[in-house]
């Protein structure tokens, strides 16, 4: 099978990873791809929303399946893109329409999906400029910190957490009014606070039924101990040693199923990846959002502990036949840490020399952002590489995460040395 990943992150690198292993994988491309991906497929360059150029590359390429990894295309409409063409509509793609794909594009339609199927989340209500002083009025109500969500896509940058009323205040005038965030915060949720430990659960659907992913838990602060801006992700760690039996069954019961069964009550088709960030308050799960793709980096966890053939699994996904899937996980602690440019997440600089990958020989390199120029691997992004350590716990796993960062340098070289601290 000729098959198609569109993305350019550590996310698609390990996605390709896993597909070049089934014997079902003839030939892998990925678009635009990165200088890990070039290495085991054929890189595009093509822009991940550019689809009429991916139209002409899955017939030049008989591409019989495509992987979207990230949420921009999903929310853009890629599906219904490749369904309305006839020369498109015989290819398998895994990923959601635009209509359910809102639910990571549209905060408050992720709310409004939660309070219709009754899904445990943080109490909540959406403002627009029009509406300003009485976004103002409701913050008054609200105990600190004051959560501000923008409405749309903000490249993980979209949630303030902020401790003072005086900020908080300012905060939303320059989101509704200066447009912090573009268009994404034309709308703006506020939040109540939830305190607790937070994971990731990843469902993969064909529409009818789930197969539940193993859990993560990413760490998305800069700093150490959580301290800091927030960035798209600085490690994770698979399994989650507080999600307990019990704990678990609580979120398929209340979050997982009642999730699936809205889905379908609302006539939003879904084959694919959907990612419930959770928090654990008190021994409860609540949803804190959706995502309508697999997150990144715990992408980098959760896949190096699936034992199935990954093609075998989009197969079922597209053919609705997931029911009949049992899905075998690695028993191993899986744990990443992310290397980021110097300055992250703010300004940084791109085209540095990195040496030393091939040194890493006990654990999985994932490319994050990266570039190839003269046959010389350069860092093109904020996150660059993430280091994927297998081991007995999640200790072992992270002695091997870090032991191969330090076999790998770069000039502004940054990783937080405490992914897991906390538990």
């Amino acid at each position: 099978m000729n098959i198609l990943v569109i993305g350019s992150g550590g996310r698609e690198h390990t996605l390709c990873w896993k597909l070049v292993q089934s014997p079902k994988c003839k030939n892998l491309y990925v678009s635009p791809g990165n200088a890990g991906t070039s290495k085991i497929a054929t890189n595009l360059g093509i822009s991940v929303i550019d689809f009429e150029s991916i139209k002409e590359a899955v017939i030049k390429y008989k591409i019989e399946m495509v992987v979207v990894g990230p949420e921009a295309p999903l929310v853009e409409g890629i599906k219904e893109f490749f369904e309305s063409d006839d020369q498109l509509e015989k290819v398998s793609l895994i990923g959601p329409d635009s209509k359910a794909a809102k639910l990571e594009g549209s905060k408050s339609f992720a709310k409004a999906f939660m309070n219709r199927h009754n899904i445990p989340t943080a109490k909540h209500s959406e403002f627009t400029l029009a509406t300003i002083d009485k976004a103002f009025n409701f913050l008054e109500t609200m105990s600190p910190p004051y959560v501000l969500k923008a409405d749309g896509l903000a490249a993980g940058k979209g949630v303030l957490i902020i401790n003072n009323i005086y900020e908080a205040k300012l905060e939303l005038k320059s989101m509704l009014i200066n447009k912090k965030f573009g268009q994404a915060s034309e709308k703006v949720v506020i939040e109540e606070f939830l305190d607790g430990i937070e994971l990731s659960c990843f469902i993969l659907t064909d529409g009818e039924t789930g197969i539940t992913l193993p859990f993560a838990k990413d760490y998305k602060k800069i700093g150490e101990g959580d301290k800091g801006l927030n960035t798209g992700g600085m490690g994770a760690i698979s399994p989650v040693p507080f999600a307990d039996e019990e704990f678990i069954k609580k979120i398929n019961d209340r979050i997982i199923e009642p999730t699936l069964l809205g889905l379908k009550k609302d006539q939003l088709p879904f084959q694919g990846f959907i990612f419930i960030g959770l928090i654990n308050v008190g021994g409860e799960p609540k949803v804190i959002e959706y995502n309508v793709r697999m997150g990144d980096p715990e992408t980098e966890v959760v896949i190096p502990r699936i034992k199935n053939d990954l093609i075998s699994l989009f197969e079922a996904t597209a053919n609705k036949t997931l029911n009949k899937i049992k899905l075998e996980i690695d028993s191993r602690s899986a744990s990443t840490v992310m290397a980021v440019s110097g300055g992250y997440p703010k300004a940084y600089e791109k085209g540095h020399f990195i040496e030393g990958i091939n040194n890493v020989k006990n654990a999985l390199v994932f490319h994050s952002g990266t570039s190839l120029e003269d046959n010389k691997i350069l860092t093109a992004g904020g996150r660059v590489i993430t280091v994927t350590g297998l081991g007995k716990d999640m200790s072992s796993a992270l002695k091997k995460s870090y032991e191969g960062l330090e076999k790998i340098n770069y000039k502004g070289m940054y990783y937080r040395k405490d992914i897991g601290f906390d538990l």
